[in-house]
């Protein structure tokens, strides 16, 4: 299996595509210095075969490589930063103001 990571715009998210096929994306908008993560969808077809964790994980690599925190909304990305405490450094808590500029629709 083939995996590639790519970041995607309209809307803003970073995309895990599995032997050339859409297998889930992560979801974000930045805001004020931060990255916030607020969905994660891993197709079912690829569930329970780690994706989400190397989505995710190379999310948050590409998102400290460009100087941002992260803010975890999404239950997917706040569990991995929890779960990897070498994150802990790059994370804020949300905020009211972080969650506000979640586009709504």
């Amino acid at each position: 299996m083939d995996t590639t990571v790519i970041r995607s715009t309209g809307p803003d998210r970073f995309e895990i595509q599995v032997d050339g096929a859409a297998g889930g994306f992560a979801q974000f908008v930045d805001h004020a210095g931060s990255r916030v993560f607020f969905h994660t969808v891993v197709d079912p077809a690829y569930k329970g075969q780690g994706l989400g964790g190397i989505l995710v994980s190379q999310a948050l690599e590409a998102t400290r490589d460009e100087g941002l925190r992260i803010v975890a909304v999404c239950p997917f990305v706040k569990g991995y930063v929890e779960k990897h405490p070498e994150w802990a450094e790059h994370v804020d808590a949300p905020t009211e103001e972080t969650l506000g500029a979640i586009p709504r629709g």
